[in-house]
């Protein structure tokens, strides 16, 4: 066994030293070739005047005029997220190897534990060296292959980094605070080698290292004070790097953890001083977004992002803690980031920079104006802060017209939707909330307000123009009076929940009603399109359908048995006005009659509500009692409803042969026929004979008259063909 693995080390040595010396005579080459071409270039650039650069140098100028469409912040856009992808790649397999080798090493540490080879004390300064070891080879190879070297080098420090937490919490070589200085020391190391070496790569893995250290050396005992003393010197190195180097993904990563670290702090054991590293976060992490805007006078895209992500986070943590420990006022803190953010926006007024960082400025600044005032009176602080969250990517998306404003706006609405449903859960258990100045109604108004600004700023934006299909605004818009229908409906149905159920439900379908209505009277200054508009007014008919059978009749019963009064019927019937008022003005200037359909639907409508009326009224005029609603139920349906179906049914006739509309006629000829086989096949068999009489003579003078008023209207009709025809063959004669 161990011959073979002696074959294949000088097997593996051979062909290493083969390759490696055909690479160096590769490399010679390469240099070579690369020499050749720079000299030919010299001698073409050589050959250019000056003039024939300048129209490039002109057009990249007047790219550079627009703020929002230069390809700088494009470059920017980006910077962060293709190199990344880039990276993982080319250096997939230098990253496997540096796992493996690390992996390897621990198993040997493992084997030689297992067979008692070495004790602890040697095991972790086996660990330790080999740590050592591979920094040194990663410094050895730094000049030539600097990001290979950055990956070995990291490789180093997690060996390192794990060695302390081993020699700590298995072997328990030393205590916890020289553990801790111990992984301080590395992190400091670490951070030195990353400048010195100016590579992003080694202070990302170093970074990463000092944030998770404290984990490592953890024993379950919390000490969070000291816990952020530590995270906020690790912060102001990032700031200082970041400065110096111009890295913007330390900040970032930098960002997450501490977020993370303050969020489980927050959450677990609220306490005033942690308000004092929210307030050292937010400074730190403030400037680390600021620093384009203080050197280039620039806000780019994820200095934006960091902006908003790092003012709404420390207004979620800063109000948690002092609604948890019941401290006022609670607005200090978002009134507090709006005045910065205030100072920031008059600096660019008084310079008259009206620019990207002007609108972000003020855009955050009003955002948290708006949420001091809603947590002023009590609202929810989740919904209300991811609401104007939302808003606001959406105003920086307009202004800028970045997507990533728009991807996270997509991410964020979702959220919000789903907190107010969340929020509004809790009416099934508020008690003696104060009708509209409560908490619960409150968020609501705040999330519905931004709702509503929402749809003022998805007008305007570019991408209407740039896609046809307007499928997502078409949802947003729906959620979005979804939203302020619910709102007010929770409200309403809170507040009258004492009431009996009949009543609840009526009155809820009668605000319904009205809602709708009101979109449909005021749609144009909505904007709402034809799709939508066609949906609500289908909507609206099915309401006034359900709420003629159901409300009015359970209204009615309840009137009868005492239990209600009248008023109710009458509050009921309001729901006529906008019924009538849709059926004259707004459905012949709507695209409904464009759908064959939609006469049918309109007519079944009519009729419902026609026939629940008048059996509402007849109940009311002649029922004393529950034994009297049965028997006149009865007599209503086998002899006055016939007489409605066929009166309304001639109507139908009528309106279809006067205009154009021949979907009436057919509904209107359906109606009868449906009329005339329940009499012959129903009616006829419950009536008594008197009844009986009455209905076919009545019923058969009204067929009468509608046979009637067809073949006049026929007459009519052949007449004016005959005097058109006549007029055509006159024109013509005279012509000739």
């Amino acid at each position: 066994m161990y011959i073979l693995i002696a074959i294949l080390c000088i097997i593996i040595i051979i062909l290493f030293s083969t390759l490696n010396k055909r690479i160096r005579n590769l490399e010679n080459e390469i240099f070579e070739i690369k020499k050749n071409l720079t000299d030919i270039k010299d001698n073409e650039v050589k050959d250019f005047s000056v003039n024939q650069l300048s129209p490039a140098a002109d057009k990249n100028s007047e790219k550079d005029e627009n703020p929002f469409e230069t390809q700088e912040l494009q470059a920017e856009d980006k910077i962060h997220v293709s190199p990344v992808f880039d990276f993982l790649k080319q250096n997939a397999l230098a990253i496997v190897g540096i796992f493996t080798l690390v992996l390897g090493i621990a198993y040997f540490v493992k084997y030689a534990v297992d067979n008692n080879w070495i004790g602890e004390a040697a095991r972790a300064g086996i660990g330790f060296a080999a740590g050592t070891l591979i920094i040194g080879t990663g410094h050895f190879l730094r000049k030539n292959y600097n990001v290979f070297a950055s990956i070995i080098t990291g490789g180093g420090i997690a060996v390192l980094y794990f060695t302390a937490t081993i020699a700590f919490r298995e072997y328990h070589l030393f205590s916890q605070n020289t553990a801790f200085l111990m992984t301080c020391l590395i992190t400091v190391v670490s951070i030195f080698l990353s400048y010195y070496y100016k590579s992003e790569i080694l202070i990302i893995f170093s970074l990463i290292g000092g944030f998770l250290a404290p984990l490592m050396i953890s024993t379950g005992q919390s000490n969070y004070p000291f816990l952020f003393i530590y995270i906020t010197l690790i912060n102001t190195g990032m700031l200082a790097v970041a400065f110096l180097r111009g890295w913007k993904s330390i900040g970032w990563i930098a960002f997450i953890f501490t977020s993370i670290y303050l969020g489980y702090w927050t959450i677990a054991t609220p306490e005033f001083i942690t308000v004092y590293f929210y307030a050292v976060s937010y400074i730190v992490f403030y400037a680390f977004a600021l620093q384009n805007y203080f050197t280039k006078k620039n806000l780019f895209p994820w200095d934006i992002l960091m902006l908003v992500l790092i003012n709404f986070t420390g207004v979620i943590g800063t109000v948690y803690i002092f609604k948890q420990l019941q401290y006022d006022p609670i607005i200090i803190f978002p009134s507090g980031f709006a005045l910065l953010n205030s100072f920031l926006l008059y600096r660019e007024h008084t310079e008259k920079r009206f620019g990207t960082a002007y609108s972000v400025f003020s855009g955050i600044a009003v955002s948290l104006v708006t949420v001091a005032f809603a947590l002023q009176f009590r609202a929810n602080l989740i919904t209300c802060v991811w609401a104007v969250e939302a808003t606001l990517l959406l105003f920086i998306w307009k202004k800028t017209e970045l997507r990533i404003f728009r991807n996270f706006f997509y991410i964020i609405f979702p959220l919000v939707i789903i907190a107010q449903m969340m929020t509004w859960t809790k009416y099934m258990d508020a008690k003696n909330l104060n009708i509209i100045f409560n908490p619960l109604f409150l968020t609501s108004s705040v999330t519905a307000c931004t709702a509503f600004i929402n749809l003022l700023l998805l007008k305007k934006l570019p991408e209407r123009r740039e896609n046809n299909s307007r499928f997502f605004e078409n949802i947003f818009t729906a959620v979005s009076y979804a939203i302020f229908y619910t709102a007010i409906l929770l409200e309403i149905i809170y507040h009258i929940s004492g009431k009996p159920l009949i009543v609840i439900f009526s009155i809820g379908m009668l605000f319904s009603l009205y809602y709708i209505f009101a979109m449909l009277l005021f749609r144009k200054k909505f904007d709402i399109n034809h799709t939508l508009e066609v949906g609500l007014i289908y909507i609206f008919f099915s309401l006034i359908i359900i709420n003629t059978i159901i409300a009015g009749t359970g209204i009615i019963t309840h009137i009868i048995m005492k239990d209600i009064d009248l008023n109710y019927y009458l509050m009921y019937g309001l729901y006529l006005i906008p019924m009538v008022y849709t059926a004259v003005k707004i459905l012949p200037g709507s695209y409904f009659f464009r759908i064959k359909l939609s006469y049918w639907f309109l007519a079944t409508a009519v009729v419902t509500a026609v026939s629940m009326e008048a059996y509402h009224i007849y109940l009311l005029i002649c029922s004393e009692n529950r034994a009297d609603m049965e028997q006149l139920e009865e007599y209503f349906t086998l002899l006055y409803l016939p007489i409605i179906w066929a009166v309304l049914a001639s109507i139908f006739i009528f309106k279809g042969l006067k205009t154009d509309a021949r979907e009436y006629g057919k509904a209107g000829f359906a109606l009868l026929g449906i009329t005339i086989v329940k009499l012959y096949l129903y009616d006829v068999w419950k009536m008594d004979n008197v009844s009986r009489i009455i209905a076919f003579i009545i019923l058969g003078i009204i067929l009468l008259l509608s046979s009637f008023l067809f073949q006049r209207l026929k007459n009519i009709v052949a007449t004016m063909v005959e005097k058109s025809d006549e007029k055509i063959e006159r024109n013509e004669t005279d012509m000739q």
